[in-house]
């Protein structure tokens, strides 16, 4: 019999056991995903040039366009060379809308590169990361050269940092779902005592509630910019009409307006949490005025910006977005019973108001950027201020409310709280902390095997028998 070679015997096991090339194929389905994505902007942007009556450069320059359009989705900051003043200026407002397609495409990537396939070992989930990632990044190493030499030309240090960023979250999240989104255990750098008391179903409800406040403040912004532009309707309607004269201009006015609806609902947010946004180095827009001299360049969003001078009732009314984010997080809280007591209740909502705030700042911070030099160097809300007052709006509402509606279930319940067995049930002064089950097999063992296997169901009502006669009787020879 032959004898296995040493070159054979000596290599790694993901060689032997074949799956050199499900992560080959893990890092061409990196390389297709950003591809497919450059592509896409490459497509849009080339029919724009074409449509244009006034083309400023050849199909190379829209190529390195197109090249700086992919690299801002991912959150690059760009540099735009040509300006009237002849200084570069950068640009890092990023669309957010527009951030979707490269998220989306890696997420794909790494999750159908993780799902099993018939007839071919599956490589494991960290070797698909970095192999999907790895691919991704070698196309992104390539658009940012070639844009260099474009009008919009990227930013190295930050394209590594963001692209980075996009496409390892992105492939990490397509790798979780393909393996069945398990939920691992608290951080081991926790404290002991904390991670008893965060239970992982008291931190699974505390961040549903968590992303619901965060939709509900993106939601309520994104209604506040709609009824202000309905508002200012002229203005919206002249800057649109004014801003470019062809049809091909208006439509890519109507496509950069659609990218940025999200920055508009987390700007609008931001307005009625109460830090506000900044127009500029010098002005910031509140409910309750709108102070200095702002800098705002002609696009139909920004007609949605109310007027200078004091806040009317009309501004102050926005305070009820943070209102409501409360409230959804109080609901979400307590709206499956998987928290018992008044403690746990209040202290998951307020993990929900936390996990809240985090979001709201780093949506905040994604949202805003410069848009040049001087006066153009800020906009957008502070993502610090943003983020704690999301917190602290949703914590003052969101657990009383929680505590609220707690109280209103017990009473309709007739005082009486159902929970799941494996949640803490209290009975009186006492904490049971097991199943029901657990409990019926601890009594069948303790009574030496004499019950019954499994827990009995709920007796029926007794019937109530005539009574016996005393005295010698069948029963009693038997």
């Amino acid at each position: 019999m032959t004898e296995p070679s040493p070159s054979l015997s000596q290599a790694p096991a993901a060689v032997q056991g074949g799956r050199a090339p499900a992560l080959a194929a893990a890092f061409v389905r990196g390389v297709t995903a950003a591809g497919l994505g450059l592509g896409a902007l490459a497509v849009l942007v080339m029919v724009l040039w074409i449509s244009s009556p006034y083309p400023d450069s050849g199909p190379d320059g829209a190529l390195h366009v197109a090249a700086g359009l992919w690299l801002l989705a991912h959150g690059t900051e760009l540099v735009r060379v040509d300006t009237l003043s002849g200084n570069p200026a950068p640009v890092g407002v990023v669309p957010l809308l527009l951030v979707a397609l490269p998220a989306l495409l890696a997420h794909r990537a790494a999750r159908d590169a993780r799902e099993p396939d018939e007839g071919r070992p599956r490589a494991s989930a960290r070797g698909v990361l970095w192999s999907v990632t790895g691919g991704y990044l070698l196309v992104g190493a390539a658009a940012v050269v070639y844009a260099a030499s474009g009008p919009l030309a990227a930013d190295a240090l930050s394209a590594l940092f963001h692209v980075t960023v996009v496409a390892g979250l992105s492939a990490a999240a397509g790798v979780w779902t393909a393996s069945g989104r398990p939920l691992g255990p608290l951080p081991a750098w926790l404290p002991e005592r904390v991670r008893v008391q965060l239970a992982r179903t008291r931190v699974a409800v505390a961040a549903r509630a968590a992303a619901a406040g965060a939709l509900a403040l993106l939601g309520g912004g994104a209604l506040l910019v709609a009824v202000s532009l309905l508002w200012h309707a002229d203005v919206t309607q002249d800057s649109f009409l004014h801003l470019a004269e062809e049809w091909s201009g208006r439509f890519a006015v109507l496509l950069l307006g659609l990218a940025l609806v999200p920055n508009a609902a987390v700007w609008g947010a931001a307005y009625g949490l109460g830090p506000g946004f900044a127009l500029g180095t010098g002005a910031v827009a509140t409910p309750l005025a709108l102070t200095g001299d702002t800098a705002l360049p002609h696009f139909p969003l920004l007609a949605a910006v109310p007027a200078e001078g004091r806040g009317t009732l009309l501004n102050w009314a926005a305070a009820a977005v943070p209102v409501v984010a409360g409230v959804v997080i109080a609901w979400f809280t307590v709206r499956r019973g998987a928290v018992s007591g008044a403690r746990e209740t209040a202290l998951t909502a307020l993990l929900g108001a936390v996990g809240c705030g985090l979001l709201t700042a780093a949506l905040a911070a994604a949202a805003g950027g410069p848009l040049g030099t001087g006066r153009l160097a800020e906009f957008g809300p502070a993502w610090w201020l943003t983020g704690a007052a999301a917190a602290g709006w949703t914590a003052v509402v969101g657990v009383p409310g929680a505590l609220g509606v707690r109280a209103w279930r017990r009473r309709g319940a007739g005082g009486a709280v159902v929970v799941p067995d494996a949640e803490f049930l209290r009975v009186g002064a006492c904490e049971v902390r097991e199943p029901r089950e657990t409990r019926w097999a601890a009594l069948k063992e303790a009574s030496g095997g004499l019950m019954a296997e499994f827990p009995p169901r709920e007796p029926p009502e007794p019937e109530v028998d005539p009574p016996v006669p005393e005295g010698p009787g069948p029963s009693a020879s038997l």
